[in-house]
């Protein structure tokens, strides 16, 4: 069974930290849920045709038992899911939208207990605040996502003013508590590569269905029971249309880089080899043969960036947000693509590299300081990272480094030479001392042979 600790409005098996990437999207959400009111007003609705599609159109969930769990309580109910098929235990965490909770799946017997986080969004409480839309934008999102590293949309019903969407809970907490249990408070080379690694191909994905994430921060990474990682919160993110595309990366992989001469001079040059790691998209999407051949070919790459997506919002963490934001211009997808690099930078070295005395002076620091590292590199594949990081903080959007190709052109800098992203799901994970793995259920033991992470 899957330990508690005592109550608290903390994450479970971690302690709860104060953040100081405050968020720039106003009041937070504060409303109480009664739970026994909804008890009371909760009633069944029948399945519609949307949520039949979600239920038998999750690939990446094939093999997850407690994805299984739902499917079977849908089939023997013949009807939707609602409020009084889920037994709310505590708060594990609030947002600016809504209040998460752990909650278990109600009608199976104590040995087969499975356990979910459920997001309750107070819409009254939303629509005095305008931002009812933010909450619709994310569930739309929700229902979209098929991905390892995304959250899974296991339900969504309403109770009364409340609506409610339950999806996978992780018990290893977020990497912003995971960080700050590290020595020194920064993680590990290889641990922070890892985890840089997986949150690429999440960025990927979403930006493939033209989705703009834009509140990439370690706090809304959260850590499975198997220890990797899962983006959460896209009541922020931006929906647009991608332009997928077989293009031909470039000579170098880092040729739109701005590294100091220090950090080029020390790092290892690029491996011939190095553009050929295998592509995390199966070729059966590309159903002309001739698109599909172009694509087994060595240099071609498949590109699908939003890169004509617009939006003058001032929205995201003061820490995270780009120069065009802070500036308050026009931005698009080179959003991410820079919180990418201040992600990568703080894994690293613990801190993000233009926080300032107060939220306006991280934001002038962030338009007008020049980026830099704290000390020399003390080995070849930091100055591969700095390199990197380099590339993504330029604050040009248009010569930063993700801005056109997307992901296609992240892969493949030197930083992950070496690194099997189509099989990253299947390595094995940076420990994480205290982690509660979560119980399976038994007909998962006999079949092991078929062991899947997701």
């Amino acid at each position: 069974m899957l330990e508690f600790l005592p109550d608290s409005d903390g994450e479970i098996g971690s302690e709860t930290l104060n953040s100081s990437q405050s968020s720039m999207s106003s009041d937070s959400y504060s409303s109480r849920v009664s739970f026994d009111a909804i008890e009371i007003l909760a009633t069944k609705t029948p399945l519609s045709p949307s949520q039949e599609s979600v239920l038998s159109s999750k690939p990446h969930r094939s093999s997850d038992s407690s994805w299984e769990a739902i499917r079977a309580a849908v089939l023997r109910r013949k009807t939707g899911l609602s409020f009084r098929d889920f037994k709310l235990i505590r708060r594990i965490g609030s947002g600016d939208i809504g209040t998460v909770y752990l909650c278990r799946l109600r009608g199976g017997s104590s040995e087969d207990d499975w356990f979910y986080a459920m997001k309750v969004v107070d819409k009254e409480a939303l629509a005095k605040k305008k931002k009812v839309e933010r909450a619709e934008t994310e569930k739309r999102i929700l229902r979209m996502l098929d991905h390892p590293f995304l959250p899974t949309l296991y339900a969504e019903f309403e109770a009364s003013h409340f609506s409610c969407v339950v999806m996978e809970f992780c018990s290893g907490g977020d990497l912003h508590t995971l960080r700050h249990k590290q020595q020194r408070k920064r993680f590990s080379l290889s641990s922070a590569r890892f985890y840089a690694a997986e949150v690429l191909l999440a960025l990927e994905y979403l930006h493939m269905l033209g989705i703009i994430y834009r509140d990439l921060k370690p706090e809304n990474i959260l850590v499975r029971s198997d220890g990797h990682i899962m983006l959460s919160d896209f009541d922020l993110s931006l929906r647009s249309d991608a332009r997928p595309s077989i293009d031909t990366p470039p000579e170098t992989p880092s040729s739109l880089l701005s590294s100091s001469s220090s950090s080029s001079s020390s790092s290892p040059k690029p491996s011939a080899t190095h553009r050929t790691n295998p592509p995390c998209l199966p070729y059966h999407l590309f159903r002309s043969p001739k698109v599909r051949s172009t694509t087994l070919s060595g240099n071609r790459q498949f590109v699908a960036e939003p890169v004509d997506a617009r939006s003058c919002s001032f929205v995201g963490t003061h820490e995270y947000v780009s120069p065009e934001v802070a500036a308050g211009g026009s931005h698009g997808n080179a959003v991410d693509w820079w919180a990418f690099g201040i992600l990568l930078y703080e894994l690293m070295y613990g801190r993000t590299p233009f926080a300032g005395e107060s939220n306006e002076s991280t934001l002038r620091n962030i338009v007008k300081k020049p980026l830099s590292f704290p000390g020399p590199a003390e080995s070849g594949t930091e100055a591969l990272a700095r390199d990197l990081i380099s590339g993504l903080l330029v604050k040009d959007p248009e010569r930063r480094l993700g801005s056109r190709r997307g992901a296609a052109d992240v892969k493949t800098h030197p930083f992950f030479s070496g690194l099997n992203f189509a099989l990253i799901r299947s390595s094995v994970p940076p420990e994480i001392p205290g982690l509660r793995r979560a119980r399976t259920f038994h007909y998962e033991e006999k079949r092991s042979g078929n062991f899947d992470y997701f």
